[in-house]
């Protein structure tokens, strides 16, 4: 269920880099950052369960809002699987899923369920920070295609207003 809390966006500009992990825009790029590497796990050891991803979070750094943020994607992403494949299937002309590289396609689940799901989520953010993430986690390539095919995505599957 999306979460009606306003978020306060601060520009990176006007915050030291050391000082940004103590900010709301700080929580949730480490939020989504924990999400993927959940998602990972999960993908790896077959093991959806709540355990199994508290487990995980008790393993990495990370505050509790950055902790709840990965909560709230990895198991809306889980549960709307079914829809974000199909939907990434669409976006992916010419690639078959099984073909992407896993932690690319992983982004993409997430980033997705945001753009489709999590209505108090602007696209843009969602779309820039799975950018980001790819360039952090992914191959060389991988920005520039998650950023195309999350773009394919927010312009015919995302009614939300910026």
């Amino acid at each position: 269920m999306p979460n009606s809390a306003k978020t306060v966006e601060y520009p990176l500009a006007e915050i030291p880099a050391d000082n940004l992990s103590n900010t709301p825009r700080g929580n949730r790029r480490k939020g989504r950052e924990l999400a993927v590497q959940a998602l990972y796990q999960i993908e790896m050891t077959s093991d959806p369960s709540v355990g199994a991803v508290d487990l995980f979070l008790q393993h990495f750094e990370g505050n509790a809002k950055a902790k709840e943020f990965a909560r709230r994607l990895v198991s809306g992403t889980i549960s709307q699987r079914a829809e974000i494949d199909r939907l990434i299937d669409l976006a992916t002309v010419n690639w078959k899923l099984e073909r992407l590289a896993k932690v690319d396609f992983l982004i993409l689940r997430m980033a997705t369920y945001e753009l489709v799901f999590c209505a108090d989520i602007p696209a843009s953010v969602s779309l820039n920070e799975a950018v980001e993430i790819a360039k952090r986690f992914g191959s060389e390539e991988s920005a520039s295609f998650i950023n195309g095919v999350l773009d394919h995505i927010a312009k015919t599957y995302c009614a939300k207003a910026e």
